[in-house]
């Protein structure tokens, strides 16, 4: 099957020429092997990776021969031998040359605080998110967030139409989410369940057990499966534990491991406020719907999943921005609330997720109380829905198909 073409590969490109290293995180199984292949066919970077026993012994005991290689290099998973980064900065110290490594990882922890540590003023580095779905329909981009920004508010209604693309069950595509295997190369459920399984384990038996000492798995897992039935509330760390019979502290611990690894995902406030008490607390989501329904045991995906998909979309869209948005969430202490934010150059962008077919006035109101709380820093504000209409709901607040602008 040929690889999908993917939204950070230009990125990638781009900081090649630009850095002496650069290094690609994300989680295990998003692409990453794929994409760096890739970008070098026919053998004009050689390629090794550290799951390669024989490479690996190298990179432990003479990383220093290993990068010497060749003049361009490509080295995968280089969180099993931090010490390679050492090497690498004295290749880099030698020669200082634009494109000479490009790496990848897993384990952000333990390789970003390498990395950061080690590489500083010779690397950039990128995050590769599961697949948006224009990735998987071979677009290769994410939704239109760019473009929106970009148009003016009264031509986003016949921006949004224009879209070529067909309408879609939100609720298969949480289901297969966007990991490469599950989403483009499984079709039923029973498969995906399978591989899901299969991936937690190799993450809680290997990732972790690289990034940190886990006491107890189960107790992870366990965790692990209470984030995923909070999907999009506010992250309250006492209650969670004693959900889980767990001390605060380990569960402060295991959350920064889960968001570390690109499991967890943060969402943190729009906090610049001007007349409203504001709610300071991250809200919490997954990096993958699809795994996040299976470690949740739930097989109908619910309003939190169709928000986590827009999250994860623009995840990916802003990681591969070199003016890099912010992407946040609003909420008072009387609890009116816009599910996302994105902040761009100074503007304002209110995101609303509603799942259901017939958006009303209403879904409309907090969006509304955004804009006048934020004035003229604010465009209108979307509500996505899972219906087909494109229509104002109230002035600056816009009514659109999530599969028309994911």
């Amino acid at each position: 099957m040929t690889a999908l073409p993917r939204l950070a590969a230009a990125a990638v490109a781009h900081a090649a020429r630009v850095m002496p290293v650069t290094v690609v995180t994300g989680a295990r199984q998003t692409g990453k092997t794929t994409l760096v292949r890739d970008l070098a066919p026919g053998g004009e970077r050689p390629y090794f990776t550290l799951d390669d026993l024989d490479v690996l012994e190298q990179a432990s005991d003479a990383p220093d021969d290993l990068v010497a290689r060749a003049e361009r290099l490509t080295l995968d998973e280089v969180q099993r031998a931090p010490q390679l980064l050492l090497a690498v900065k004295r290749a880099v110290d030698r020669r200082r040359r634009a494109g000479r490594f490009l790496l990848t990882g897993s384990a952000n922890l333990l390789l970003m605080h390498q990395v950061s540590e080690t590489l500083a003023g010779r690397a950039t580095y990128l995050t590769l998110w599961p697949m948006t779905r224009r990735e998987q329909l071979g677009m290769g981009r994410a939704g239109i967030w760019q473009e929106l920004l970009d148009a003016k508010d009264d031509e986003w209604p016949d921006l949004i139409a224009a879209q070529p693309i067909a309408r879609e069950d939100w609720r298969a595509l949480a289901r297969r989410g966007g990991f490469p295997v599950p989403a483009l190369d499984l079709h039923a459920d029973d498969s995906r369940a399978t591989w899901f399984a299969g991936y937690v384990q190799t993450y809680l038996e290997r990732d972790l057990r690289e990034l940190s000492a886990i006491a107890s798995l189960p107790d992870l897992r366990r965790l692990m499966r209470a984030v995923c039935l909070r999907l999009g509330q506010l992250l309250n760390q006492a209650e969670l534990g004693r959900d889980v019979a767990l001390p605060q502290p380990t569960v402060h611990r295991w959350m920064n491991l889960l968001e570390t690894s690109y499991q967890l995902v943060r969402l943190h406030p729009y906090a610049v406020n001007r007349t409203k008490r504001i709610i300071k607390t991250v809200k919490v989501y997954w990096a993958d719907t699809g795994l996040a329904l299976h470690l949740a045991g739930l097989g109908d995906p619910a309003g939190c999943h169709l928000e986590n998909m827009v999250l994860n979309d623009l995840l990916a869209w802003r990681d591969v921005r070199i003016d890099r948005p912010e992407v946040l969430y609003w909420r008072t202490a009387t609890n009116e609330e816009v599910d996302f934010v994105i902040e761009a150059g100074g503007t304002l962008l209110p995101i609303e997720v509603k799942a259901t077919a017939k958006p009303r006035v209403g879904d409309a109101k907090h969006v509304r109380t955004f804009r006048e709380e934020y004035g003229r820093r604010c465009r209108p504000g979307l509500v996505l829905h899972t219906g087909d209409a494109i229509e104002w709901l109230a002035p600056g607040a816009l009514a659109a198909p999530w599969w028309k602008v994911l």
